[in-house]
C-alpha cells in the first residue's frame, strides 16, 4: 500500500497529525478497527507505510477496508484541516497519546482521535460530568449551584455538553467559581451549537476547554449527540445526573457511564415531578447512587480521604513478584485507576489483575475505591 511517498514539506509534528487525521477519514475504518491497527503498527504513519499484504494478515482487514485506507489520504483535505487546527491552536489527541483522557482510553468504543482546545491537562484533574434535562426547573438550578459550590477545592473539572438547561448552567457556575470546565461538542470546532452559548464557550477555553471527535466542517447532526454522550460518560470519574425525564440524552449518558463501570450519582426528586422521573428511575434500578449534596458525592468517591502516596516499605516491596511490581508502578502516578486501565497499562488480563489486586489488598498494599478502581494506600 505504502502511502508515505507523498511529497510533503511539513514538520515531524505536522506529519504525525497528517496520518492521525487520515486514519479517521477512512470510511470503512471505525474506531475499533483503527485501534486494532494501532495495536499492531503503533503509529498511524506506520499503518499507511505498511504494505497491503501486511495489513491483510490482520483479522477483519479485507480488500474493501484496505482500499478505504488508501482513499483516506486526501492530501488537500488533510492539509486544510492541519491549517485550521494550527490557526486556532487545537490539539489533535490520538488514543495512543499520553494527553488523551485515560479513562476514555479504557472504553472499547472510544474515538481514536479527539480535537482539544483548552488549557487543562485532562489527566491531572478529577473529571465530574454534570448533566440533566434541557428544560430544567428552579430545583435543578439550585442543585447544580450547590453541587459545584461544594466541589471547590477538590481538584475537579466539570464536564458537560454545552447544551441548553443543566449543561450550560453547570458550565456557567463553574466559570463563576473558577472551576475548570470542559464542553464536549457534537460537531466540529468551527462552530458552536447552540449559537447562544458562544460567549460561554470562549470563556471555557480560558479555564477549561472544548473537546470533539469531529473535524471542522462537521455540523451538529442528530446522531452525533448520542455519540458525544459516550465521550462524556467515558472520560469522567463520575457522572452526576441533576434532573431529567425518563428519556433523553442524560439518561443515555448515565447508562453508558454505568456500562463503562464508572460511578453514577443522581439527585432524587418528588414522584409527581416529571423532570425527576429519570433520576428516580436510575436510583430505583441501582444504576445511580443517591446523593443529596456535594458532601455525599465527595464521600462516595473517597475524595474526603487525605491522599498520600508514601513509598511502600522496602521490606514489603522486596516480597513482591515482578508482575506485582509492574502493577504497583502503574498505580504510583494515579489517585485511582480502573481495572480496565490497569489492564491496558500493564498488559495483563483483567482476570489476572483481579486475583493479584485482591491479594495485594489483603496485605494492605493497595486500596479499593468505588467503581472497580484501585490506588496505593
Amino acid at each position: 500500500m505504502n502511502f508515505v511517498a507523498l511529497e510533503m514539506r511539513i514538520t515531524a509534528k505536522e506529519e504525525k497529525h497528517f496520518y492521525d487525521i487520515a486514519l479517521t477519514r477512512a470510511e470503512r475504518i471505525g474506531d475499533r478497527t483503527a485501534r486494532h491497527l494501532l495495536s499492531h503498527f503503533e503509529t498511524a504513519k506506520n499503518i499507511f507505510n505498511a504494505s497491503s499484504r501486511r495489513i491483510a494478515t490482520l483479522d477483519g482487514l479485507n480488500h474493501k477496508k484496505i482500499e478505504a485506507l488508501r482513499k483516506a489520504v486526501d492530501e488537500k483535505a488533510i492539509r486544510k484541516e492541519l491549517a485550521f487546527i494550527d490557526k486556532y491552536d487545537i490539539k489533535p489527541l490520538l488514543i495512543t497519546d499520553e494527553q488523551y483522557p485515560r479513562h476514555l482510553k479504557a472504553c472499547p468504543d472510544a474515538p481514536v482521535l479527539l480535537y482539544y482546545k483548552g488549557n487543562v491537562p485532562l489527566n491531572n484533574v478529577r473529571l465530574v460530568a454534570v448533566i440533566g434535562t434541557r428544560k430544567n426547573t428552579d430545583y435543578g438550578v439550585q442543585l447544580t449551584h450547590a453541587l459545584l459550590e461544594g466541589l471547590q477545592g477538590q481538584n475537579v473539572a466539570i464536564v458537560s455538553g454545552l447544551a441548553y438547561g443543566i449543561d450550560v448552567i453547570a458550565h456557567r457556575k463553574a466559570l463563576q467559581l473558577g472551576i475548570p470546565t470542559l464542553g464536549v461538542l457534537a460537531h466540529g470546532m468551527d462552530t458552536i451549537y447552540p449559537a447562544q452559548h458562544r460567549h460561554v464557550a470562549r470563556e471555557m477555553i480560558l479555564n477549561g476547554g472544548l473537546l470533539t471527535e469531529y473535524s471542522s466542517g462537521t455540523g451538529p447532526d442528530r446522531f452525533h449527540f448520542p455519540m458525544r454522550n459516550r465521550i462524556v460518560a467515558g472520560m469522567c470519574d463520575v457522572t452526576v445526573v441533576i434532573e431529567t425525564e425518563r428519556k433523553g440524552g442524560a439518561m443515555i449518558t448515565a447508562k453508558l457511564a454505568s456500562s463503562y463501570n464508572r460511578e453514577v450519582a443522581a439527585f432524587p426528586g418528588r414522584t409527581i415531578d416529571r423532570k425527576s422521573d429519570g433520576c428516580n428511575y436510575l436510583l430505583k434500578t441501582n444504576i445511580a447512587q443517591l446523593i443529596t449534596g456535594p458532601e455525599e458525592l465527595i464521600e462516595m468517591m473517597n475524595w474526603d480521604q487525605q491522599v498520600s502516596k508514601p513509598a511502600i516499605q522496602q521490606r514489603l516491596f522486596a516480597h513482591l513478584s515482578d508482575e506485582e511490581r509492574v502493577l504497583i508502578h502503574a498505580l504510583e502516578s494515579s489517585e485511582g485507576m480502573h481495572v480496565d486501565e490497569l489492564s491496558l497499562k500493564t498488559g495483563m488480563t483483567t482476570s489476572v489483575l483481579n486475583h493479584m489486586l485482591l491479594a495485594l489488598e489483603l496485605n494492605n498494599v493497595v486500596r479499593t475505591l468505588p467503581g472497580k478502581r484501585y490506588r496505593l494506600p
